[in-house]
């Protein structure tokens, strides 16, 4: 008789599973890794869109944590300073091009005749193109 020495069953199972788990272990590893590069490659390629996205996530915590009495009174004189220039800048550009609109002897009248009259045109052309389609219909009957 062969004296080869037989596993159990359950060694077989055991052998099999451990097996089995150190395979799933090994390619989360390398997924988790794989991901790890692909992250570092695509900030690489687009830092500012990452820088953005930095900004946008700060942003949002910043937004959801309770103001505290004493950031409010440091922030308050700042924020009134960006307000006022913000509020500034605007008028200063819509001024700014109101004039040069008004220089090019554009304004809110002149626009309004010239959207009547591109949509008067439409109307026509769309009344001659259906008049079209009526008389060629009827010629062919």
């Amino acid at each position: 008789m062969n004296q080869k020495t037989k596993q159990a069953p359950d060694e077989g199972f055991a052998e099999a599973t451990r097996k089995r788990a150190i395979d799933a272990y090994s390619n989360a590893r390398d997924n988790v890794a794989g991901a790890g590069r692909k992250a570092a490659d695509n900030l690489a390629e687009a830092p500012l869109i990452a820088l953005a996205g930095g900004i946008a996530a700060g942003a949002l915590i910043a937004a959801l944590l309770p103001r505290t009495d004493s950031e409010t009174r440091l922030v308050k004189p700042t924020a009134r300073r960006v307000r006022e220039g913000a509020k500034a800048a605007f008028q200063a550009a819509r001024d700014t091009g109101s004039e040069r609109l008004g220089e090019l002897g554009l304004n809110r009248e002149k626009g309004e005749d010239t959207l009547r009259s591109f949509l008067r045109s439409v109307t026509d052309a769309a009344k001659q193109s259906a008049e079209a389609a009526l008389d060629a219909a009827r010629d062919k009957k």
